[in-house]
């Protein structure tokens, strides 16, 4: 099996420390002590690419830029990196979306990725125009998806569905190759489209078990439907040269959190109707349990202290780079292909890891750079030599 790895754009803004906010926490617009300038967004974009990302997620929410807006305008600094663009189907036409799915696709030279989010908070759908509950949302999404599945094949689509309605709708020209749709959830009725409709199931980074049982449920549901899907997990990551190195990180970014920003945060994520959310913030209590620095390692080498303040992806595999890479070979034997990684800051963090754990992965051969032997890329042969084997990225130091 051969990996995929992705990395992540903070377009909430980025840190040397962790980043507030998310999945519906209302603590204002996140801000990070980076801007999430198109500069900084470009220097990130470049760095993953080079180290042999294949694509990068965006976010979709208040808290964030537009994706769509943000990653076209990317797509011209970049070269070869894709785009896995998180939108919301019920805040724009299905005819529009795969519309606009082909024209990104043309012009990118086929660089898009579609990661599909329902919406977990009310609350955060009104403030769009969106007033189904959470059922419905759902609903939508499957209605949603079978009229742009339908468009890209190039049928006319009259559809006369619950929540979705079009009639005669019909693409100029279709998307080639179509895009890759990327679907995560936790509930029976995410669990129902993901199976329905999803090339790549997403899962966040729970203790390992818990995954695989998420795998098999939605394999399970998917074979129902005479289907395979590929499977992916979201996860924070922080690699050292040692153990030691990447656990004070961990705690330094622990150390900085106010207690009174994770207590707002863990009010705001306690109203959440995310099934995926509730089972993250199980993982460290609601924060109320022990928020010591080992303590909130759930699994060895898994730590749920990301998710004290940040809404959605709450671990992050911490250790050396054999440690995480081991890691991630034991989660690929559950059947996971993709890990969509993101570290704070994003930028060094993107080197720690491409640099420490990629290569050691190529030697197990899980992995391969994706265009290894067409670019001159001497640090994906040579093994990781701490800050002295940097040439693009600045110091982590």
């Amino acid at each position: 099996m051969s990996l995929t790895f992705h990395w992540f754009l903070p377009t909430m803004g980025d840190s040397r420390n962790l980043v507030a906010g998310g999945h519906g926490v209302d603590l204002g617009r996140a801000a990070g002590d980076r801007p999430a300038s198109l500069g900084y967004l470009t220097q990130i974009a470049r760095a993953a690419e080079h180290l042999g990302f294949v694509g990068a997620l965006t976010p979709t929410g208040a808290w964030c830029d537009d994706a769509w807006l943000t990653t076209a305008m990317l797509a011209q600094t970049s070269e070869r990196l894709k785009f896995l663009v998180a939108f919301r189907p019920g805040l724009l036409s299905p005819t529009l979306a795969a519309q606009m799915a082909t024209t990104y696709q043309r012009h990118s030279g086929n660089r898009l990725l579609l990661n599909v989010v329902t919406g977990g908070e009310s609350s955060e759908q009104r403030s769009y125009g969106d007033f189904l509950d959470k059922e419905g949302r759902y609903q939508r999404t499957d209605e949603f998806l079978e009229v742009v599945g339908r468009l890209w094949r190039g049928e006319t689509v009259t559809l006369d569905g619950q929540h979705v309605q079009v009639a005669g709708a019909s693409l100029s020209r279709v998307p080639d190759p179509i895009p890759d749709v990327y679907f995560g959830g936790s509930s029976p009725a995410a669990g129902l489209v993901a199976a329905q409709h999803a090339d790549v199931y997403l899962t966040w980074g729970e203790k390992p078990e818990q995954v695989a049982a998420k795998i098999d449920w939605i394999k399970g549901l998917a074979a129902e439907r005479n289907r395979t899907l590929r499977y992916g997990i979201r996860l924070h990551v922080i690699s050292r040269d040692t153990s030691e190195e990447a656990w004070a990180e961990a705690g330094r970014l622990l150390a900085n959190l106010d207690p009174a920003t994770i207590e707002r945060v863990q009010q705001g994520l306690a109203q959440s109707e995310s099934e995926g959310q509730r089972r993250m913030a199980e993982l460290h209590g609601r924060g109320q349990a022990s928020t010591a620095l080992r303590d909130l390692e759930i699994s060895p080498n898994l730590w749920a202290g990301v998710g004290l303040v940040r809404g959605g992806a709450g671990t992050a595999l911490v250790g050396s780079h054999t440690e995480v890479a081991d890691r991630i070979v034991e989660l690929s034997k559950l059947g996971l292909s993709e890990f969509v990684l993101s570290g704070y800051p994003h930028l060094e963090e993107a080197y720690w890891f491409g640099e420490g754990v990629l290569p050691l992965l190529r030697a197990r051969g899980l992995w391969e750079h994706p265009v290894a032997a067409t670019i001159d890329a001497p640090h994906v042969d040579v093994p990781f030599a701490g800050s002295a084997g940097r040439s693009l990225a600045p110091s982590p130091h």
